[in-house]
């Protein structure tokens, strides 16, 4: 029982436990919807039918709700501090699941309005999750370990939707898809984390560096003192009110963000293009319409439910490697190397869906023959999009920015995350309908696309502090140019790599000696 009375004293173990299971509170609603959306008893209790527009609509109408709960919490954030925030949206989206699961309960009229009320009250508070979790987590992460607490925690985003799905597909088995528990039990399932995450919330510190920079400088120390300890923390304390001295006045709202030529600018767009990126890699579609896709492959409803309930599986596990390479190799390796793969993927998935569906006209030819290789595609398709596309977007906006617009450039990131999700959402069953496995050359297109954007614009963010990856952007504006490898000679366009045996500087990464001397 030691590693209890470890964890018990460990306030960064316990933030990254926090943490990640508030990132799991998101990917259970992602994994919620996609059975509940073919149960017979939901679709009869809203009155809609199973290829009525407003499946999708039910399904994206949260991220609406994501994209004004980003905003509104982290304002609060700023203003109160990221606890108080966290409590908030917790609490919000603990509500807006209740909504959904009275809605209907017991009477037919305006259930549908209800439940559109409820996704978009959860949404809010999910929103909130989505921009508070990852600030508040890199705050009180050191340098070289943030890639990896963040990643952890959206492996247990992964771990959310797999016990969604898997709640979904026990009780659809069990009861049918003409009961109406096998879609409300999936639903209320969902309380176990806010409600888990409002008990263990006391125990959590407040971030050090949100009292710094409100001038409360005593508070910063004795959060330090209760993380740390007193030796590391008087150090920590120094650097941060060094920091604080420097951004001291900078005061940023989202005008300033989005006005070409303010030092937050070029941030903001990497931000917004990481978030455009991340949902053309077209997974937000996947997880929400993942046993579609299985049928595209001729497989039966059944199976096509247990095939994307083993992808869900296989996900979570490749994602160990994501928080094992993260801050090994970065955010840019990382996401070069999702691009790479899902493009090749997508592309293959489009061939094997296209002979899964004319079998009939080749001789000799199986759909099992074709189906397999498919499945097998999709399965690396989803471990590349954790590995590579999961985290990245999200952490970065957390190391870009001066504590003083940090929460306001993590809810710029949401609020682009809800509303690309909410149109790639909407128009997936749409696409679906109208040209079957051509879907996948989009996709295929669209992967192609982030990774050529990557490659030219996104700087390396992994392994130096905060203020470090400042002083990029300062040069890429002295330089007159956002391409890495005009910044500063291409320094970003790796992890630093410190010298050994305490040297002064850095060593060339080994890829890139290697390239020079060829």
């Amino acid at each position: 029982m030691d590693w209890l009375k470890s964890f018990y004293y460990d306030k960064k173990a316990q933030v990254v436990l926090f943490s990640s299971t508030a990132i799991a509170l998101y990917g259970y609603d992602q994994g919620m919807m996609s059975l509940i959306n073919t149960n017979y008893d939901y679709l009869n209790t809203m009155g809609i039918e199973e290829d009525d527009p407003q499946v999708g609509v039910i399904v994206s109408v949260y991220y609406l709700g994501t994209a004004v709960g980003a905003v509104f919490f982290s304002w609060l954030a700023d203003q109160y501090g990221r606890k108080p925030a966290l409590f908030g949206c917790l609490a919000m989206a603990s509500l807006g699941n209740l909504i959904m699961f009275v809605s209907g309960l017991g009477y037919s009229k305006g259930a549908l309005a209800v439940m559109y009320l409820g996704r978009v009250v959860m949404g809010l508070g999910v929103g909130g999750v989505d921009s508070v979790v990852p600030v508040y987590s890199s705050e009180l992460s050191s340098d070289g370990a943030r890639g990896k607490a963040l990643a952890q925690e959206f492996q247990s985003n992964i771990f959310g939707l797999n016990m969604a799905f898997a709640i979904n597909l026990a009780v659809t088995v069990t009861l049918g898809k003409w009961n109406e528990w096998a879609w409300r039990i999936p639903i209320i399932a969902m309380q176990i984390y806010p409600v888990s995450l409002l008990l263990l919330f006391e125990r959590l510190p407040e971030s050090p560096r949100w009292f710094m920079f409100h001038d409360r400088k005593e508070d910063a120390r004795n959060s330090l003192n209760f993380i740390l300890g007193e030796e590391e923390a008087e150090k920590q304390f120094e650097e941060l009110s060094e920091s604080a001295k420097q951004e001291s006045g900078q005061s940023v709202g989202y005008k300033d963000m989005f006005t070409p030529g303010h030092q937050q600018f070029h941030p903001t767009m990497l931000t917004v293009m990481g978030q455009v990126n991340q949902a053309l890699t077209g997974y937000g579609a996947v997880s929400v319409y993942g046993p579609q896709i299985f049928e595209l492959l001729g497989y039966g409803v059944r199976m096509s439910e247990y095939l994307t309930q083993a992808n869900y599986i296989s996900y979570f596990i490749l994602m160990t490697l994501a928080w094992i390479l993260i801050d090994a190799l970065g955010r840019r390796t990382l996401l070069l190397f999702g691009s790479g793969t899902l493009t090749i993927c997508f592309f293959l998935l489009a061939l094997f869906g296209g002979l899964s569906m004319n079998t009939y006209r080749i001789p000799g030819l199986t759909r099992e023959g074709v189906a397999i290789p498919g499945i097998i595609s999709l399965f690396i398709a989803t471990g590349a999009f954790g590995i590579g596309w999961l985290a990245p977007p999200w952490l970065i906006p957390t190391e870009i920015y001066p504590t003083t617009a940090r929460a306001q450039g993590t809810a710029v990131s949401v609020i682009i995350w809800g509303l690309m999700n909410f149109a790639v959402t909407l128009l997936t069953p749409i696409l679906f309908n109208n040209l079957d496995y051509w879907i996948f050359i989009v996709f295929a297109a669209t992967n192609t696309f982030a990774g050529v954007w990557t490659y030219f614009y996104c700087p390396e963010t992994g392994g130096r502090t905060f203020e470090e990856n400042q002083e990029f952007f300062n040069n890429a504006k002295e330089e007159g140019t956002w391409i890495v490898a005009k910044v500063q000679e291409g320094e970003y366009r790796y992890l630093p790599y410190p010298k050994p045996d305490g040297e002064e500087g850095e060593q060339q990464p080994l890829l890139q000696r290697i390239r020079e001397q060829a």
